[in-house]
């Protein structure tokens, strides 16, 4: 986001939704989502071209997982990076709320169009929040959010414009006022070849409009950032669906639509549409939770993340966690045992192997050494 106005890029979007064809819905007002896009459109005609068409498909999952979640029953949604999103009237159904989180500059302009366009928005609470320093869930409950009720939490678009350790705030502020049963829908870029042209125009494109690409991913590691923050992948139907089924000719049915939405769900995982929902975090050790907190550990020491766990790396004071351990000659300060690597804890991250865990924690924490001195690479001891 760039600091003097509001998005570039969310226009862009805008004039690039015109075109598509979304997904109906027996309630909502289409026609109040139309007005605003063409009003920030202002006559600006996208081209078709590859962007479009993943734009398209974009378009179609996040609309599918709207109105899926409110067929369902679902009566609060909060989209993240809302920009110039017109579903909060698109598919504005009667005791439903939604949230829209955004940078105050485009909040304001989307603000200044519907009093100017005469768009009913009661129904929308507008929150303004800079992901990269306000504390986005205070925020939403302090606009009423209820965290004691399921949510559906969109981010559409956004992720590839934060850096990873602002993204994984994002997610853990939005899981941390999820009631269970909540789901998140997300887009994030995943990594090309180095050199690929189409990537190379989109950067040289959203780096000219002020908002430059922070940061892609590969599949397994968008998993693993998702489970790290208590966000774990769903099927795209709900399993209640396949306990309904009593006959033979039902269950064989209920397998047969298993088996697509597996396949479907492959084909969005591809190209970085993801849909989960709120589940346990896979939490780090406390002393791994504490040396993750830059002001709560001395000038010099350093973090590693190895195995899917943070561990020492040889800091001088052996009584600060991850310190090196006592031996010859070196005794632990007075009052704190010597540091010892506790047993490895069983990762629970779906599809995620070591590999994605350690490039995703080389993402996050970029600069840091791979292996710690003294420590083993797989066993985390000496």
């Amino acid at each position: 986001m760039e600091e003097g106005g509001p998005s570039q890029t969310a226009r862009r979007v805008a004039a690039h939704r015109l075109d598509f064809t979304r997904v109906p819905a027996d309630y909502g007002d289409p026609a109040a989502d139309q007005a605003l896009a063409v009003d920030v459109a202002a006559g600006h005609r996208a081209p078709a071209n590859r962007m479009h068409d993943h734009l398209a498909a974009r378009t179609s999952f996040f609309d599918r997982v709207v109105v899926g979640a409110l067929d369902r029953g679902m009566r609060q949604v909060v989209i993240g990076a809302a920009g110039y999103d017109g579903r909060a009237f698109r598919y504005a159904k009667p005791g439903v709320r939604w949230f829209e989180v955004d940078h105050p500059a485009t909040q304001r302009d989307k603000l200044e169009r519907l009093e100017r366009l005469g768009l009913d928005a009661s129904h929308v609470r507008f929150v303004e929040a800079d992901f990269t320093r306000d504390p986005v869930a205070d925020r939403l409950l302090a606009a009423g959010f209820d965290p004691e009720a399921p949510g559906l939490f969109l981010l559409e678009g956004v992720a590839v414009y934060l850096e990873p350790a602002v993204l994984e705030n994002v997610l853990r502020q939005f899981r941390q006022v999820s009631a269970p049963g909540s789901r998140l829908a997300i887009s994030v870029s995943l990594s090309r070849p180095r050199g690929d042209p189409a990537r190379a125009r989109f950067q040289a494109t959203v780096a000219a409009l002020g908002e430059p690409a922070r940061s892609t991913f590969e599949a397994g590691e968008a998993e693993a950032l998702l489970a790290w923050t208590g966000w774990h992948l769903v099927a795209a139907r709900d399993d209640d669906q396949h306990a309904a089924a009593r006959d033979d000719d039902q269950q064989a049915a209920a397998r047969d639509d298993d088996q697509q939405a597996a396949a479907r769900r492959e084909r969005l995982r591809a190209v970085g549409l993801l849909l989960a929902g709120a589940g346990p975090a896979t939490a780090a050790p406390p002393q791994a939770r504490r040396r993750r907190d830059p002001a709560a550990r001395p000038p010099g020491a350093d973090r590693h993340l190895q195995g899917g766990r943070q561990v020492g790396t040889g800091h001088p004071d052996p009584g600060w966690p991850g310190g090196r351990r006592a031996g010859p000659g070196r005794q632990p300060r007075q009052g704190r045992p010597a540091h010892r690597p506790g047993p490895r804890r069983a990762a629970r991250l779906p599809r995620a192997n070591r590999r994605d865990r350690a490039a995703l924690a080389r993402a996050l924490h970029p600069g840091r050494d791979r292996r710690p001195p003294g420590l083993a690479r797989t066993t985390g001891r000496r």
